[in-house]
């Protein structure tokens, strides 16, 4: 009988280790080669990240945070920027002086509902549907997919597309129209 019980225990401790370690399956949280980053602590950092843009979003400076240097930016148009495109704008904005025709004009804000974020190691994919509620009161929904790189400890979006969403009653009464 010790005979078969030694041979059984060895077996089980083999097929336990075989288990664990099987090919294609990853034990371990995704980032394990990101000095620690876990899926929860990403997707903490990079939502944390997205509120502080969207209330930021008008300053240059948390621009240049968010968006990486080698930045691909497709805007709702269809445009492609650059992050060297997106600075220079955002430069050429705040010289502009305030039009004093337009006292206490409203600013557009921003919110993000629906987050979702993939990590991947050192990159994590965002999606999100991101709210404008512009200042005359209208509201607009956007579609935001963003690929992010964590590099010198801190992420920032190496890749963006934004997708205007359609709003379905007015589509709707346009087709009626037609």
């Amino acid at each position: 009988m010790k005979e078969m019980k030694i041979p059984q225990a060895v077996a089980w401790v083999l097929l336990m280790g075989a288990l664990t370690a099987a090919p294609g399956q990853d034990v371990k949280p995704t980032g394990g080669k990101g000095g620690g980053i876990t899926p929860v602590r990403a997707k903490v950092e990079i939502t944390n990240l997205l509120h502080e843009f969207l209330t930021n979003v008008d300053k240059a400076d948390m621009h240049d945070r968010f968006w990486a240097d080698d930045l691909i930016y497709t805007g709702a148009s269809g445009a492609v920027k650059t992050k060297a495109d997106i600075m220079k704008s955002m430069r050429a904005e705040s010289t502009k002086q305030p039009d004093a025709s337009k006292p206490g004009e409203k600013k557009d804000t921003y919110d993000a509902e629906d987050i979702t974020v993939r990590q991947f190691g050192d990159t994590a994919v965002l999606n999100f549907k991101l709210v404008q509620h512009a200042g005359d009161g209208k509201t607009n929904n956007y579609r935001n997919s963003g690929t992010f790189m964590k590099r010198d400890g801190k992420w920032q979006a190496v890749s963006w597309q934004a997708t205007k969403v359609v709003d379905a009653a007015a589509t709707a009464d346009a087709s009626t129209k037609k």
